[in-house]
């Protein structure tokens, strides 16, 4: 989408299941402390108390199953609360906000592997939001090196995790194609390497859009 406004010190993390987020972040968090700038972690769904119910909604697989319609709907719910809540906030007092996920997941998860229009996700990103990461680290993995990366870490999968192959094939090539329309925001890494190496290149990115936001600043 164009023309919505992003922020420099926001960095988001995206990528398919098993691509190795939960050790990049850390990773990235660490590089940003160690450069003595306070830091948010934070992650999508949740974020915020309510934002977190929501998650729970969405997640659990004991819940009735929402329609792809309701399930998008809840995903900005949160998100918005997230924003003015969490996000918005810390970026205000000068801090970097790591966010394990942001929009981009609804594009590929809710768009790619639910088949919904992008034009009312871009709505709602527009409405809702209004807000963009000026950085995106999209881990990319096949969906097979995925999977087999979570299988059996996890002994109860959530809702969205018990998808079939087909679903998070569309939403890899949701992802893909948004990195391919948006080369100056994202960076696509290849995830199918050792997660070490991949952190390592998350790193280097990372400190690349800093030093470079840092001279803007000056």
């Amino acid at each position: 989408m164009t023309g919505l406004p992003s922020h420099p010190r926001f960095v988001s993390l995206e990528g398919g299941e098993g691509a190795g987020k939960t050790t990049v972040l850390a990773a990235l968090r660490d590089a940003l402390l160690g450069c003595g700038d306070e830091v948010v972690c934070t992650r999508e769904p949740g974020g915020t108390p309510l934002a977190e119910r929501i998650r729970t909604l969405l997640l659990e697989p004991g819940h009735e199953p929402p329609a792809a319609e309701t399930e998008l709907l809840l995903m900005f719910a949160a998100r918005a609360q997230h924003v003015r809540e969490t996000i918005r906030p810390a970026l205000a007092r000068g801090a970097w906000v790591l966010s394990d996920r942001f929009t981009d997941s609804s594009y590929a998860y809710q768009g790619g592997g639910r088949g919904l229009d992008p034009a009312f996700i871009a709505v709602l990103e527009r409405d809702a939001v209004g807000l963009q990461p000026g950085l995106t680290l999209l881990l990319d993995i096949d969906v097979q090196g995925g999977r087999a990366r979570t299988r059996g870490r996890d002994p109860y999968p959530d809702r969205i995790e018990r998808e079939r192959d087909e679903f998070f094939e569309r939403v890899r090539a949701a992802y893909r194609a948004r990195a391919a329309a948006e080369p100056a925001r994202f960076r696509l890494l290849d995830a199918a390497q050792p997660v070490a190496a991949v952190a390592g290149e998350a790193v280097r990115h990372l400190r690349q859009w800093r030093d470079r936001a840092e001279e803007a600043r000056a």
